[in-house]
């Protein structure tokens, strides 16, 4: 036993502290509990995988029986394979850089003890997930870092628009939910068990299917499931609007961890979905179309959150895509080195903010690369990561997704290339925006602390280096390495994709900064669609949301609530009250009055006694 409930437990402790003693702690003392516990949750990560060494087979510990019925019996079991020796080294070591600089960010904000619990129950939560050996208790992690997120997107509660963010995050992953939570029935019907070892030793011995079959629909359920999770089309309108949340949030829940657990789910599910070829093409149809559509909206956005959410959900859109076409390790991969530089964006973005006391439209930013040096150095190494700039990291794990993707459809890489292009441009269009030209803002920007600096130095560092951490050979035991030869034809236009979106938006941007505008005059139609995210909000609104709405309202309220359940109680109550108020004058309190009914009751009995016996 390498006691693996120590690494959830250490953090769920750390929360439980400061959620019951936080308000009586000085803040030095709350941000060192969190920051301590997940610091002992990451070096008893490092003691478990130096323990079981090479990880050629998954180790289980099987702590106690949750459910039995007849045949059919779940265990709470954890487990340490090498897709969750990765999973494990993110989520504790970018958590743990995320801890030491919140402790400076939200340093002067309220709720201070309340936000560390939250962030520490996310982290318990993320490690479940991650741990878990059947599908249940994975579902349980599922389900509370989206509970944890909820909770965070609203951590400002008094502010309507936070709390609608919340709202609307909490209920976008029902639907996704809904459809995992039908998976699994499905797995139970089928294989009798919802441990990760029997449902896929079973699956090896099933037939590819041709068409949809049993395997199919539990794929794409899974798939509905890591949609919403994952924020990937239809149900990717949540994250957006989860940048209401405080920024270090954004930078662990929304970029690094909680969102790639549909990646994770689907990639550990691999054995199915290899069994499934059309649920295979959905994941990869899916990733793509989510990475376009979101590098698009990227482009016309001006709140530098908003512009790296939807960067998010691009870049998660391409994990899919490589899931899809069974590079599973390229999407981990890509899961890997994302989680580096899209937590340095996020953070990055942090610092600015910090520096302009709040503000976040680009629009009144500008010049901050003399004023932030540091900052500004640091998300510049991000910016040349994600862009696909070699030799770093975004460009290793891209170059892996885009070649599979090419041998899976060569249509499917251009679209990638495409859409590696727009990236470049909407993150060096931040950069630009933000860092160069001369300031246009109300503030005096001032450099973040080091409690905030020294995590962006150490994302930088594994943001510039982090794609020579091979992932996809360290996973070849669990998955086979995404097929198609290294062309460097391929490698060298998507490389020149990148590098022509930096020198377009270098040209509109610092050298021609006049240009946009007259762009988005000459084509206004189109620029408000993007600008306004394609009304898929508004879509959704109007077909959804007011329905249900007024329909609650007026059928379920009005209706059924009122017309129905209120009248039937209270037509029961009335009829109850009226023959009250009847039998009431009989309860006069004069003797003489009972006396008189007693003869007349008397009277009337023998009359009808007469009358039956007459009758007779």
């Amino acid at each position: 036993m390498h006691h693996l409930w120590l690494i959830p437990t250490i953090p769920l402790a750390g929360s439980m502290i400061n959620l019951l003693l936080g308000r009586r702690l000085p803040k030095i003392a709350v941000s060192g509990v969190a920051i301590g516990s997940v610091l002992l949750s990451f070096l008893w990560v490092l003691n478990v995988l130096s323990g079981l060494g090479s990880l050629e087979e998954a180790h289980v510990e099987r702590y106690f029986t949750w459910i039995q019925s007849g045949a059919f019996n779940v265990g709470f079991d954890l487990m340490v394979d090498r897709l969750t020796a990765v999973m494990l080294l993110v989520v504790t070591g970018i958590g743990l850089l995320i801890h030491i600089y919140s402790s400076g960010y939200m340093a002067h904000e309220e709720g201070f003890s309340r936000f560390f619990a939250y962030l520490n129950l996310f982290m318990f939560f993320m490690l479940i997930l991650v741990l878990a050996a059947n599908y249940l208790v994975l579902f349980v992690g599922w389900e509370g870092v989206g509970l944890c997120s909820y909770l965070l997107i609203g951590f400002y509660y008094l502010k309507k628009s936070a709390g609608d963010a919340g709202k609307k995050a909490f209920i976008v992953n029902r639907v996704g939910d809904f459809g995992f939570s039908l998976a699994m029935f499905l797995i139970v019907v089928t294989f009798g068990t919802l441990d990760f070892g029997r449902v896929f030793a079973q699956a090896k011995d099933m037939p590819v299917e041709a068409g949809v079959g049993t395997l199919t629909l539990i794929c794409l359920l899974l798939l509905l499931g890591a949609t919403g999770k994952s924020a990937q089309v239809p149900l990717y309108v949540w994250l957006p609007d989860a940048m209401e949340g405080p920024t270090p949030v954004s930078a662990l829940i929304h970029a690094a961890t909680m969102v790639t657990a549909g990646v994770y789910m689907v990639a550990r599910s691999s054995t199915l979905y290899l069994k499934a070829p059309l649920a295979m093409d959905a994941v990869a149809i899916i990733g793509l179309v989510t990475a376009v559509l979101a590098a698009t909206i990227g482009l016309a956005q001006n709140d530098i959150k908003k512009v790296f959410a939807y960067s998010t959900v691009s870049q998660l859109g391409y994990m899919f895509l490589a899931l899809g076409v069974g590079a599973f390790s390229a999407g981990i991969f890509h899961v890997v080195t994302h989680a580096f530089f899209k937590a340095l964006l996020f953070l990055g973005a942090g610092s600015v903010i910090h520096a302009l006391e709040g503000e976040q439209d680009m629009r009144h930013m500008g010049g901050l690369r003399s004023k932030i040096p540091v900052t500004f150095a640091t998300i510049f190494c991000a910016a040349v990561a994600i862009a696909g700039v070699p030799p770093f990291s975004g460009f290793h794990s891209k170059d892996e997704i885009l070649l599979a993707a090419h041998h899976h459809a060569p249509w499917m890489y251009w679209v990638g290339v495409v859409t590696a292009g727009m990236t470049a441009f909407y993150v060096f269009r931040a950069i630009f925006m933000t860092f160069f030209g001369s300031y246009r803002g109300h503030h005096h920007p001032h450099e973040s602390p080091w409690v905030m600096l020294g995590p962006l130095c150490i994302l930088a560092l594994l943001s510039l280096g982090g794609g020579y951490i091979h992932i996809p050979h360290f996973l070849e035991p669990l998955f086979p390495l995404a097929e198609g030869a290294h062309e460097p034809a391929l490698v060298y236009i998507s490389v020149a994709a990148g590098l022509a979106g930096i020198g377009l938006a270098w040209l509109m941007y610092v050298a021609q900064p006049g240009l946009p505008d007259a762009i988005a005059g000459s084509f206004r139609g189109l620029y408000t669609l993007v600008y306004n995210k394609y009304f898929v909000d508004e879509i959704y609104d109007a077909a959804i949301v007011h329905p249900l709405r007024d329909g609650s309202r007026s059928v379920l309220w009005k209706g059924i609530d009122e017309g129905v359940i209120d009248n039937a109680v209270n037509g029961i109550g009335r009829s109850a009250r009226n023959v009250g108020s009847v039998l009431r004058v009989m309860q006069s309190g004069y003797i003489r009055s009972y006396a008189t009914w007693v003869v007349l009751g008397s009277v009337i009995v023998v009359a009808a006694i007469s009358f039956l016996g007459g009758s007779r």
